[in-house]
């Protein structure tokens, strides 16, 4: 494609695909290969020492891979990417520059469960320490910080409750205290909302979610803003120090604004292994073409349901930010104009019981542990998601035992609606 700005329709479809040189193919070939012949011993070796872009092997770099890290990187406005094996995969892939034993990271309350958990429970495993905060007030994060201090980590719409964070007031902070911002946009999607533009340096996305669209294929991905001077605290030594796997090459020195991406590839990826498959690739790829076509009904069924519940006499009370009387809702109007996503929470009258007979109840909703599928999902995340929370834990994440979690897919929104209406009935008769 040519320096012409197009349109994010336009570059859901084109971007990082070109027609197969060899072959003329229109489709993205899957290259389903371990690895690759080379030239010559001359280029074997330019290759291992980062000397000359490439491929090696596919747990490093793919072809397919490659053309979905272009197409993220293109729709984040982001400099590179790093795709990975899943979310979560992501997630670790993402701090793993950054960190050492005896690091810190400031993350939101409000994060999906199982990123909370891996904070709390497995990140001092590798000795690092998660502070967990509330992001509602930005100083939070700057209490926070001490000398240890590596990353900011927040949600831009958090899962399960729909709350949007003020992310460029925590950029903010963040750059004073000379830390990258880490933002993990699967909600949202780059769609909704961009976060670099107001300050993150890092998104991390469950390319599982909306961005493959159908529930088919698991995957995670980094994307870098190259706007961070890893060589200005002197805090990041992975990537502004000598690295001994490479006779002392220094990536931010070598690579500049690739250097984040460069590494992920290089070491990242080599001694952690998390690679996503091709065939996810593929398929996600697939599932990015209609990204905004299928962003735009999700946030339109979701509007229609959210207002329908908030009438409901059986509903307590609705957490979506596309309502004019929710907290977030200003935030919503900055950083996701175009709408507030589909995932969503509320209240049921009851507790805990009817939460579960709901789910028990619905037919056209799936109950099931996923979110950003064409199709209407449902869960009570005190019984699932958030499981191995305390009670209390449970209650700060957005999760409590009255809490039901809607991903509003792209059916017809009246049989939404009344298979919520049937599933609420029962529930409460």
């Amino acid at each position: 494609m040519t320096d012409k700005t197009y349109g994010f329709e336009t570059l859901s479809v084109h971007a990082g695909a070109a027609p197969d040189p060899a072959t003329g193919a229109r489709a993205l070939p899957i290259y389903q290969t371990t690895a690759y012949v080379f030239e010559d011993a001359d280029q074997a070796a330019a290759l291992f020492n980062l000397q000359t872009v490439g491929f090696i092997y596919s747990r490093l770099t793919n072809p397919t891979n490659a053309a979905l890290e272009a197409r993220l990187a293109t729709l984040e406005g982001g400099r590179g990417c790093t795709v990975a094996s899943s979310g979560h995969a992501a997630q670790v892939l993402a701090l793993f520059p950054l960190m050492a034993p005896g690091a810190e990271i400031v993350a939101s309350s409000r994060l999906y469960g199982g990123s909370l958990q891996q904070m709390r429970n497995t990140y001092p495993k590798f000795g690092w320490t998660a502070k967990i905060v509330d992001a509602d007030d930005p100083e939070n994060f700057k209490r926070a910080v001490t000398p240890n201090t590596k990353a900011f980590f927040i949600e831009s719409l958090a899962n399960p409750g729909g709350v949007i964070s003020d992310i460029e007031a925590i950029a903010r902070i963040a750059e004073a205290a000379g830390v990258p911002l880490l933002v993990d946009n699967t909600l949202a999607t780059p769609w909704l909302c961009k976060p670099i533009e107001y300050g993150a340096t890092l998104i991390v996305h469950s390319t599982t979610k909306f961005l493959s669209g159908t529930g088919t294929s698991m995957g995670g991905a980094v994307v870098d803003s190259g706007q961070f001077d890893w060589a200005k605290s002197g805090k990041f030594p992975s990537l502004a120090g000598p690295e001994p796997a490479y006779h002392g090459l220094n990536f931010f020195e070598s690579f500049g604004d690739m250097a984040y991406t460069f590494h992920s590839h290089a070491v990242g990826l080599r001694d952690l292994g998390p690679s996503q498959a091709p065939f996810n690739a593929w398929l996600t790829m697939l599932g990015i073409e209609t990204l905004g076509l299928r962003m735009e009904r999700h946030c339109a069924n979701a509007q229609k349901v959210a207002e329908y519940l908030a009438r409901h006499p059986a509903v307590a009370w609705v957490n979506y930010a596309g309502l004019p009387d929710n907290k977030y809702h200003q935030l919503a109007r900055k950083y996701l104009p175009k709408g507030a996503g589909s995932i969503f929470t509320f209240g049921v009258k009851g507790g805990y019981d009817v939460g579960i007979k709901v789910v028990d109840s619905v037919e056209l909703f799936s109950h099931l542990a996923n979110i950003g599928d064409a199709k209407s999902l449902i869960i009570h995340p005190a019984s699932t998601t958030h499981r191995q929370l305390s009670d209390e834990q449970r209650v700060a994440a957005g999760a409590g035992p009255d809490v039901l979690r809607l991903s509003i897919g792209i059916e017809t929104v009246d049989d939404i609606i009344a298979d919520l209406e049937q599933a609420l009935k029962k529930a409460t008769s």
